[in-house]
């Protein structure tokens, strides 16, 4: 067995185009898990970790490269609300990384496998759907000391980058920047968007370049928007920041809050992939309702001639 270090996320993304997967939620669901609950995948992490090791396994065996662990809503105030201590908790965010990490040890491929340890936003906890509004009354302090002892916790569990992912606003952007620095981990910081504004109304253009001069960070993008958003989206982060950009979007549906049910049709296909390429992405995936089959096929369209 070799013991060849790994080359690090930045060496391969120097080199060529890494895979992201797909939405973790969807793939739980589809396995017949209930995610009706203010901790989301999270709450598996407790109670079914195999559930979520299999589905980080399902996506490494489509063809991602990268797995996103399912931390985005684990956080030591929700698992507080559950009655679960920090040390419990700061156990289970390492726990979130291992799960992925098994799955990279069972994937039957010769690829480089890596984990990404998902930081989602401060709204993410509330579990009310302000991560889609932002502006949540917090100083940029207030934002940083909530971030740091989580992201501390998944740093030391070893992954290979932290995905600050579905950011909806400058203020938490500039915590989150704040709070990587000295953890001894790359991150990638991932807008969510609107238009050409992050959901909290801010010029993209603005948000992007805050991360223009962060050394931790490795790649800048956006997520779990529209893949029509997407599609500005990258050309502009290159533009602004000259990084790596990561895009990873919903599957283009529409989510019914009222009726509790996604509407519309997909638009996410691996067409766009060429595009967002040619535009300067570097790691590309999908977010909420994309599954293994249309990461399969981004995996494809990276990898074919």
């Amino acid at each position: 067995m070799s013991t060849a270090p790994v080359p690090a996320l930045t060496d391969a993304l120097a080199g060529g185009t890494v895979v992201l997967d797909g939405g973790m939620s969807n793939q739980l669901a589809a396995a017949g898990h209930d995610l009706s609950d203010e901790l989301w995948s999270a709450r598996l992490l407790a109670e079914d970790p195999e559930a979520v090791t299999e589905a980080h396994l399902a996506y490494f065996e489509a063809g991602a490269d990268v797995a996103i662990t399912a931390s985005y809503q684990a956080t030591f105030e929700g698992f507080a609300r559950r009655g679960i201590g920090r040390e419990e908790a700061a156990g289970l965010l390492a726990l979130s990384v291992g799960c992925a990490r098994e799955a990279a040890r069972r994937a039957r491929t010769p690829r480089t496998l890596r984990v990404a340890a998902s930081v989602g936003p401060y709204g993410a906890m509330l579990a009310d759907g302000s991560e889609y509004r932002g502006r949540y009354g917090l100083t940029v302090s207030e934002l940083e000391r909530f971030h740091r002892p989580r992201m501390e916790a998944l740093a030391a569990a070893g992954p290979d980058v932290l995905a600050l992912e579905t950011i909806p606003d400058t203020d938490e952007a500039k915590a989150l920047l704040r709070a990587v620095r000295g953890l001894g981990v790359p991150a990638w910081l991932s807008y969510s968007a609107s238009g050409d504004r992050t959901r909290a109304g801010q010029p993209l253009s603005d948000a992007f370049a805050l991360a223009a001069r962060a050394d931790e960070v490795i790649a800048v993008g956006v997520n779990c928007c529209t893949p029509e958003d997407a599609d500005h989206a990258v050309a502009l982060a290159t533009r602004v920041t000259g990084k790596p950009v990561v895009v990873y979007p919903n599957s283009g549906e529409t989510w019914d809050a009222g009726a509790r049910a996604w509407t519309g049709r997909p638009t996410f296909t691996a067409g766009r992939v060429a595009d967002w390429r040619e535009s300067g992405a570097r790691l590309i995936g999908g977010c909420c309702r994309v599954g293994p089959e249309t990461i399969a096929a981004i995996a494809r369209a990276v990898r074919e001639p």
